[in-house]
């Protein structure tokens, strides 16, 4: 315990080189002084679509400190201003502090939004904040996490947790993948079912009694997510990982394998575009994002019955189609008409490129690290894609090599510093196509992690590291050891049971 000490002693030096803040900003400055934040501080908020800021500004303070801060006061004190004033880039904001004021000036509300959280980490558990000038906006505008929920399920009060660690770390999109094999996990009030019946079992657990979200509960994370200027983006996947919708509703089945039973949606019959149809526009008058992924991965997994399935042969001759990739695509294509009717962009895994879908109505998502060709040819198709490469971004592998329980790929696994130091300009394609790179996500799938506590585990401090990847150009990640520490204790203080990077003998039974 001793070393653990020592270690932690060795990476705190020189933390006043840098802000305590993770994403590290793109310029700062440490001046003079130290700001007190208290009853008598003053909020002057000059523009009003800056007050949500503000109001979330108001509510962190009550809840660390019971102070209750005011656009009101008229008493002698601190001043915090909120005002308008950079250059039109979404998210960028400068922070120009002293001893009696600190000036927040954003280009957005979200810019506004981010220069409180910068402030709020300043802060840390003291009232008393250290005088910065700051400069900042981030690298990439999407900053994505997805949770999936299908496998194992954790419910409104871990969602919202979650979000609020997003918040506090600058990330802006959450990718909730809600359907797949096990369970499905959101109510469709024109087929209960799929929740009543889909909604039975997890990865470990075939007999757990239904667990879902009803509509009423997803309205209440997305307004909870969009007070953080998060964006949430519903998975619900076809035409393959379909079981549990099959459970449900088996007419519209089109067979599986013996691995992957019942697996996929039947692309032959005329009644399953019209039965997800409706799916997904009860989906989307959920979601203000008008953003639905569609999966579209792994087909070949489970459709080897398609072949002689006599709606689906029929189909392959009206349509002229060849092979079941073929009629996999179309019916890639006639979901996404579908969407794209509804002015809804189609999400899709990174096999979606060879479908033809509209490359201005379609976001791809590049996930097979081991096919950077896929990058490449939706890069030169002209595609907008997100790069979620399963390494170093899947975080269900293990981040440490005495860790037993969890995925590798070869033997390799994900590590903090590799996920700190992820390089998109390494891959084939991205400094030709920079501006198609919207950004970077992280994977979290579930099948090994079946509780809080061990979502915990594998997420932390690895979504801080994506954090400041999606975030910073420019890295150093000795520096971010030193600002990790201070943030190890803000984890402690949210009762997250996080992976110690600088000492591995923590948690060792969420490891195993």
């Amino acid at each position: 315990m001793k070393i653990v000490t020592f270690i932690l002693l060795l990476l705190s030096l020189g933390v006043h080189s840098q802000p305590p803040i993770i994403p590290l900003p793109a310029s700062y400055k440490r001046v003079k002084g130290t700001f007190t934040l208290n009853e008598n501080t003053k909020l002057v908020v000059e523009d009003s679509a800056f007050q949500p800021a503000a109001h979330y500004l108001e509510k962190e303070m009550q809840k660390r400190w019971g102070l209750k801060g005011s656009q009101k006061s008229a008493r002698k004190g601190s001043t915090l201003i909120i005002k308008a004033g950079l250059p039109a880039s979404e998210g960028a904001y400068a922070l120009v502090m002293n001893e009696s004021s600190v000036v927040l000036t954003a280009s957005s509300p979200a810019g506004a939004f981010y220069g409180v959280v910068s402030l709020l980490q300043l802060a840390a558990e003291s009232r008393k904040v250290p005088c910065w000038n700051l400069k900042d906006s981030p690298l990439y505008g999407y900053r994505g996490f997805m949770l999936d929920e299908s496998r194992h399920f954790f419910g409104v009060t871990k969602v919202k947790a979650l979000l609020d660690e997003m918040a506090y770390y600058k990330l802006n999109r959450f990718h909730w993948h809600l359907t797949d094999e096990p369970g499905w996990r959101i109510e469709i009030k024109a087929y209960p079912r799929l929740t009543l019946v889909g909604g039975v079992g997890t990865a470990t657990d075939s007999l757990r009694p239904a667990q879902y979200y009803t509509q009423q509960q997803i309205k209440e994370i997305v307004n909870y997510a969009a007070e953080r200027y998060i964006t949430v983006i519903p998975e619900i996947d076809m035409p393959g990982h379909a079981t549990a919708a099959n459970k449900a509703y088996p007419a519209y089945s089109g067979g599986g394998s013996p691995a992957h039973p019942e697996f996929t949606f039947n692309p032959g019959k005329e009644e399953t575009y019209a039965y997800l149809s409706t799916i997904l526009a009860e989906v989307s008058s959920l979601f203000p994002s008008r953003m639905i992924h569609i999966g579209g991965d792994e087909v070949s997994f489970g459709n080897e019955k398609w072949m002689k399935d006599a709606d689906i042969t029929r189909l392959m001759k009206q349509e002229k189609l060849s092979t079941a990739l073929d009629v996999e695509h179309y019916f890639l294509r006639r979901m996404a008409d579908t969407l794209r009717r509804r002015q809804i962009e189609v999400l899709g895994w990174d096999e979606v490129i060879e479908a033809g879908l509209p490359v201005d109505h379609t976001l791809v998502y590049w996930w097979r690290h081991d096919h950077p060709e896929q990058l490449e040819a939706a890069l030169q198709k002209k595609y907008p894609v997100v790069l979620c490469p399963r390494l170093p971004f899947y975080f269900d592998f293990v981040q440490d090599s005495t860790h037993r329980v969890g995925r590798r790929w070869g033997g390799s696994f994900n590590p903090l510093k590799a996920v700190y130091e992820f390089k998109a300009e390494n891959y084939p394609g991205v400094k030709e196509h920079q501006s198609q790179v919207l950004g970077l996500q992280a994977n979290v799938w579930t099948e090994t992690i079946a509780t809080p506590e061990r979502l915990d585990f594998m997420v932390f401090p690895r979504l801080l590291a994506l954090a400041e990847s999606c975030w910073s150009s420019k890295k150093d990640f000795k520096d971010f050891q030193r600002r990790l520490t201070a943030h190890l204790k803000h984890l402690e203080k949210q009762d997250i049971h996080y992976f110690h990077p600088f000492n591995l003998q923590t948690s060792p039974e969420l490891a195993r």
